[in-house]
């Protein structure tokens, strides 16, 4: 598994868990909106290394999108719910590069 598809599924899940209601709003509120700025971070290292592996990058742009209209209290619910199901989904897929032999 290239480490495109590992920070995919290791940032989809964060994601979801920022999603879960009331739950995932009272962590970042609790930890000063910290965790945005580190999912920001992280999409932006997956963004980098999807672009390398030549893998579908829609999630990480989106992510990146959702931390930084992630304080929004039900927005940013919604988009991290979202970015998780599309990360998931992209982690999924294979990379365009990856020749695959019989």
């Amino acid at each position: 598994m290239s480490p495109s598809k590992v920070m995919k599924w290791v940032t989809g899940g964060a994601e979801a868990f920022l999603g879960i209601p009331f739950f995932g709003g009272l962590f970042i509120i609790s930890q000063g909106w910290i965790p945005l700025f580190v999912m920001l971070i992280l999409h932006i290292i997956t963004l980098l290394l999807t672009s390398k592996d030549g893998g579908a990058n829609g999630g990480s742009i989106l992510g990146i999108i959702t931390s930084c209209v992630g304080w929004v209290p039900i927005l940013g619910m919604i988009m991290h719910i979202i970015t998780a199901i599309v990360l998931f989904f992209t982690a999924l897929k294979p990379d365009s590069n990856v020749v695959k032999t019989m």
